[in-house]
């Protein structure tokens, strides 16, 4: 498996034109970041948690 390329891209978009039409794009797209945004939010915040914990002893 490489790394996806601009034709892939171009491919993937038009998919996603043909499914959800030129006006729900920007929505989608909206949503998308803002789940991400979310994501690395909840897993700073449980690296912060797990940087507070004290060292586990054997």
């Amino acid at each position: 498996m490489g790394s996806i390329g601009m034709p892939e891209l171009f491919v993937i978009l038009g998919i996603a034109l043909i499914i959800f039409g030129p006006g729900r794009l920007p929505q989608l797209g909206s949503s998308i970041g803002k789940a991400i945004r979310n994501f690395r939010k909840a897993v700073a915040a449980q690296d912060e948690k797990m940087d507070e914990l004290p060292p586990r002893s054997k």
